[in-house]
């Protein structure tokens, strides 16, 4: 089915979550409507949006839990096997369109330290050049004015419908609800309008680039 849908091996890591419980309930789900989905916007809260990852980020990200002891390193990389099979969607001739409005905190936010945050803030430049990617960044300076308080991703479907996703640390929820949703759209617009131009957005990810370059 993975070959015959081109999923890039959605399926089978999805069945990976059954054996081995590897991501947090209600988001199976949720990734199964976005390998349909034809655009997406997210909004993501004190790290960089998964699709938008380096392996090396990923890697440091995932890792801590390990350290912790609450997630096994078998887990850990069967979870980086699952993102990197979503990412790989977006390399395809026909890839969807991606609006991410970044929290500022997460590009200034050291995961993996300095040498994998250029890494990832570089990643993000290129990316913001591709067609099918637009990225903006919400400043700090919008305080309590920032619509959301919680990781926010909206889905348009093949048929025009919206799906929309959110989630707290224990578990995510795929929202269809045409009320709740009209709200998070025009949400989501707020935040755009509110949210740095798409140069000013760049800028300010080189610059921090520049600053973890210089970091000893």
């Amino acid at each position: 089915m993975d070959a015959y849908l081109a999923t890039g091996g959605t399926l089978a890591l999805m069945l990976d979550q059954l054996e081995h419980s590897i991501l947090i309930e209600g988001f199976p789900e949720y990734a199964d409507k976005e390998a349909e989905a034809i655009a997406l916007r997210v909004f993501q809260i004190g790290v960089i949006s998964g699709l938008l990852q380096t392996p090396e980020y990923a890697a440091a990200y995932e890792q801590a839990p390990v350290r912790r002891g609450t997630v096994t390193q078998q887990q850990a990389d069967e979870r980086m096997r699952f993102l990197l099979s979503r990412q790989e969607r977006l390399n395809r001739p026909s890839p969807p369109y991606v609006q991410a409005v970044l929290d500022e905190w997460s590009l200034r936010r050291p995961i993996g330290g300095s040498a994998v945050m250029v890494g990832q803030l570089a990643h993000l430049e290129r990316l913001a050049n591709q067609p099918n990617m637009t990225i903006q960044v919400a400043p700090l300076s919008l305080g309590e004015n920032r619509p959301f308080a919680h990781p926010v991703t909206l889905l348009t479907m093949p048929n025009r419908s919206l799906l929309g996703y959110s989630e707290t640390h224990q578990r995510g929820f795929l929202e269809r609800d045409a009320e709740t949703l009209a709200d998070w759209a025009r949400e989501y617009d707020r935040l755009q309008a509110e949210a740095l131009p798409l140069a000013a957005s760049l800028e300010l990810i080189r610059v921090v680039r520049k600053g973890f370059e210089s970091a000893p």
